[in-house]
């Protein structure tokens, strides 16, 4: 019995990669506003009800990447090692996003994911949306950290900290700098940036 449930999970997890990487195939190539859901769903091969069964907005088909790093700095707040700090955790998870190159952290020049990040730096829309799911971090690390105003102000500056390490690091790369040479000035700014939020 949980062999056809299984197959049911594929199939639907298949037809979201075909939506999402269709549309961030056709959003980098024509841009987003000139891409309707209509060309989205017909490059997928799925109707537009389906479409909007998987992505309910069409800024999601873009942000739908971003959702394996939703609620991370939560996470990573709740599994730290018992007696680590939390601003420490952080940090020490953020420098290894930084030496793994994780697009997360803007330290990666692979083309795609640069212009992957142009697009959703470059359109209001999508950097509105992006605004919604950093406010959902926001509250869950904060919930992660405590109670009050603040776990409140803490999980907010450790997010802002983090955004802006990551525009600083994509912006560098954007302007043709390679990862490689971006990493060493990358780690000194997020020691530097954690240091100050101690």
């Amino acid at each position: 019995m949980s062999e056809p449930t299984g197959l049911r999970a594929r199939k639907k997890e298949q037809t979201r990669d075909a939506i999402g990487d269709a549309a961030v195939s056709l959003f980098l190539e024509h841009g987003f506003d000139r891409v309707s859901v209509n060309d989205i769903a017909a490059a997928a091969g799925v109707s537009k009800p389906t479409l909007f069964r998987y992505f309910p907005t069409k800024e999601d088909l873009v942000l739908h990447r971003f959702a394996d790093h939703q609620g991370e700095a939560a996470r990573v707040v709740r599994d730290r090692r018992p007696g680590a700090e939390p601003v420490t955790a952080l940090h020490q998870h953020f420098r290894a996003g930084l030496d793994r190159y994780d697009p997360v952290t803007g330290l990666n020049d692979h083309p795609e994911v640069v212009a992957f990040h142009r697009l959703v730096f470059n359109t209001p829309s999508l950097a509105g949306r992006l605004t919604q799911y950093q406010l959902q971090d926001e509250k869950a690390l904060a919930d992660a950290l405590g109670e009050g105003i603040q776990a409140r102000l803490r999980a907010a500056q450790v997010l802002a900290v983090q955004r802006v390490l990551a525009r600083a690091n994509w912006q560098k790369i954007a302007d043709g700098r390679t990862a490689q040479d971006v990493h060493p000035e990358a780690v000194a700014d997020a020691d530097q940036a954690f240091s100050q939020l101690r």
